[in-house]
């Protein structure tokens, strides 16, 4: 899966389970402001990441995670250690 797949998917479920404007969804946005997450809000977002791609999130995964890009890049670094 490449980056962009990734991206889609990522940005894909996030509209359709977490009720995000796709507008609002920009890499140098701000993740938590951007979604408006919550505690509860990061458990199902570990839970959807785990069920499209198939890699654990950890709370420590999450340690300077600020901006979409910067989650997009978690992701695909979790899938490329899945795969090495």
């Amino acid at each position: 899966m490449n980056k962009e797949e990734i991206i889609a998917k990522i940005n894909g479920f996030l509209v359709d389970e977490f009720e995000v404007d796709n507008d609002d969804i920009e890499p140098d946005a701000n993740l938590k402001d951007t979604l408006g997450l919550d505690s509860l809000d990061y458990v199902d977002l570990v839970v959807s990441i785990e069920a499209n791609f198939g890699v654990k999130l950890v709370e420590v995964d999450f340690v300077g995670i600020a901006s979409f890009q910067s989650f997009y890049d978690l992701i695909e670094n979790k899938l490329k250690a899945k795969t090495a």
